[in-house]
């Protein structure tokens, strides 16, 4: 059985990113709830009116689906989109990947190590596995 020489990081760290982004999105999407209420219940009393929720969420959801199909997805698109090419492997991340194991092996050849005869530490040798 081969273990990993590297650890995973705890949950909270290795998704960072998508919890402060989560974060960010529900405080906008808050933040734009209060002052769209705020601006519908300032129009109705300006007409002597009562504020209507299904008049309010219908118009709040229109406005944030317009931003969302023209801001998020996009965004989205452009940083999920790509990061799930490169870890499927694209032609452009193996690229980069192959390029850096030449630079390895190269600063390992000047160094005086043969780079074709290391090994991890978690892998046995070929006498080792007799």
């Amino acid at each position: 059985m081969k273990v990993s020489p590297f650890r995973r990081p705890p949950w909270w760290i290795a998704y960072s990113f998508v919890i402060v982004t989560g974060l960010l999105f529900l405080v906008s999407w808050a933040l734009q709830f209060y002052f769209q209420a705020a601006q519908h219940a300032a129009d109705a009393d300006a007409h002597g009116q009562g504020v209507l929720w299904s008049e309010f969420l219908a118009s709040f959801f229109a406005s944030t689906f317009e931003n969302w199909q023209s801001e998020f997805l996009q965004l989205v698109w452009q940083a999920a989109g790509l990061a799930v090419f490169y870890h499927w492997g694209s032609s452009q991340s193996r690229e980069s990947d192959d390029r850096m194991e030449v630079k390895l092996d190269q600063v390992l050849r000047r160094l005086g190590t043969n780079p074709d005869t290391l090994r991890w530490p978690h892998e046995k040798s070929d006498q080792e596995e007799l």
